[in-house]
């Protein structure tokens, strides 16, 4: 039964957050950076309050009571760098591939995500609009890797909803089920991403959302994968959590903060980051 919720959460998260955001690629408006700015500062600051406060605590306090070995810290650090390492190298080579996208791209380009119109090649349509197939192709690039990046997304989920079922918490309270929304949250702006270019590159509107919702797919796959090897035992559970939460915050200081600073140049990403931070201390208490 655990199994069946969990899949229908993630698909949530996952498709259905994705598909929303390549809804919102095919309706949106060019003005809308403040608000996508906020929101993931936001975002940022709830994954950074359950890695913090929950994922990375709570095998210590299990060491405390005496279920895992004096050496759980460095198991932790081993697989939260691990965790982090892996995703930075999924970015580095989404990075690599879609900044080939557009012959004009050199050098003293903006790398793809410095803010809302290069991360949805808007600003590339707009002076390019005789290169209808270089955005086509950027799209499916940017719906494959956003694939991949899903999958530990999924694990993040999937670590969280071991650590629950393990201390005999329900399904819909703890961290789980918080970092089902919060990632869900976050894939709106990736389905932006992947939508814009395949709408722009000539495809049918209805077809690119659905893409767009199928690119999300892979965070089920990562949160049954994540769910399963964090239910072997309890090291095999810190493992789990420790590369979730380096995925995380690869994904908090690697992707949303600098996004969010890009896209509005102000302060006030930085407070949205700071009452994120606060409701997820709240939301992991309560």
């Amino acid at each position: 039964m655990n199994y069946l919720i969990i899949i229908l959460i993630t698909f949530i998260s996952g498709v259905v957050g994705t598909g929303l955001g390549g809804v919102v690629g095919a309706v949106m408006k060019r003005d809308s950076n403040k608000i996508v700015s906020l929101l993931l500062s936001f975002a940022a600051g709830i994954m950074l309050a359950v890695v913090c406060f929950d994922l990375m605590s709570e095998p210590l306090h299990m060491m405390e009571e005496g279920t895992l070995p004096s050496l759980t810290p460095l198991i932790i650090v081993a697989s939260v760098a691990a965790g982090y390492g892996i995703v930075y190298l999924l970015n580095f080579l989404i990075d690599k591939r879609t900044n080939r996208e557009v012959k004009h791209i050199d050098e003293n380009h903006p790398a793809t995500a410095d803010d809302l119109d290069e991360l949805i090649h808007s600003n590339h349509f707009e002076t390019h609009r005789d290169a209808k197939s270089n955005l086509f192709i950027a799209g499916l690039v940017m719906m494959f890797a956003i694939a991949l990046h899903n999958l530990p997304e999924g694990m993040v989920i999937g670590a969280s909803y071991a650590l629950e079922a393990d201390l005999g918490k329900s399904l819909f309270t703890g961290s789980g089920f918080i970092m089902a929304i919060v990632i869900g949250l976050h894939n709106v702006p990736e389905g932006m991403a992947v939508s814009v270019p395949l709408i722009s590159g000539g495809m049918k509107k209805y077809k690119a959302i659905l893409l767009t919702a199928l690119s999300g797919l892979p965070t089920v796959f990562g949160a049954l994968l994540g769910y399963a090897v964090g239910g072997i035992n309890d090291i095999m559970l810190v493992i789990s959590l420790g590369f979730a939460s380096g995925a995380m915050l690869y994904v908090v200081f690697g992707e949303l903060l600098p996004e969010s600073i890009l896209m509005w140049r102000s302060k006030l990403p930085a407070f949205a980051l700071f009452v994120g931070v606060l409701a997820g201390f709240l939301l992991v208490i309560f």
